[in-house]
């Protein structure tokens, strides 16, 4: 009775000190090495580099890279884009494993599933920067602006209208090509779905604060930042949005 009894006080020690291990291990892989404004930078170099065609991303996804990525992970930007083929944001900002958090899904707009992403990546990981990366010609947009607020005939594509409508409505305000254009979508069509694009990133980033307590918190503590982008499918250019 004596050995089984040191025996469980033995276990129960160890599994309180692998517990206290495991919680100080998660804490230093919650804090960044970076702040919002170097993990940017980091996006905007890595940018160039693809934009030059001087990539050198492809070297952190080595055998080494991976294994050390294996057990453990601290990405310093989450990125919000559209699930758009021609907008990879590891390839678009040449990044190898575990730099980049990326979240993809039409027309970059969040629901709950999305939102939680989000708040993990943030608070669980201790990303410091959320970037909504906005693409031009948006077919999500586009197919927005040529619904004119009818059903698409897909509920489930329907529900990704919904979500953009708002940011094509305030285009079809505040667009300077729609200006004394009565029929702007059908008359200056390309450059409303830009105006849209535009304005539908920024309302995006806009609501994450409004739609997350977590978010919310860590940007009243500077813990992390918002920022809106745009891509160009044309010269590969990222473009920062205020």
């Amino acid at each position: 009775m004596f050995k089984k009894g040191v025996v469980g006080r033995l276990a129960t020690i160890l599994g309180v000190l692998t517990f206290s291990a495991g919680l100080a291990l998660s804490g230093f892989a919650a804090e960044s090495s970076l702040s919002p404004d170097e993990a940017l930078q980091k996006l905007v170099e890595g940018n160039k580099r693809y934009v030059e065609n001087q990539m050198t991303g492809t070297k952190l996804c080595d055998l080494a890279t991976r294994a050390g990525l294996a057990k453990s992970q601290k990405p310093y930007a989450i990125i919000l884009t559209c699930s758009d083929s021609r907008v990879p944001p590891e390839i678009v900002f040449d990044k190898g494993l575990g730099e980049i958090f990326v979240i993809r899904v039409a027309g970059n707009v969040p629901d709950p599933i999305v939102l939680g992403s989000i708040e993990y990546a943030a608070e669980h990981l201790g990303s410091p920067l959320i970037m909504v990366l906005g693409h031009e010609r948006c077919g999500a947009v586009t197919a927005t602006v040529d619904s004119h607020g009818k059903t698409t005939g897909s509920r489930n594509i329907d529900a990704i209208v919904k979500a953009i409508e708002p940011a094509v409505k305030s285009a079809l305000k505040d667009c300077e090509a729609c200006k004394g254009e009565k029929k702007c979508a059908e008359t200056r069509k390309s450059e409303l779905v830009e105006c849209a694009i535009d304005a539908n990133a920024k309302r995006v980033a806009a609501s994450l604060p409004l739609k997350s307590k977590i978010i919310k918190h860590l940007l009243e503590e500077k813990k992390i930042k918002i920022v809106v982008a745009k891509y160009d499918l044309d010269d590969g250019v990222v473009s920062l949005l205020k």
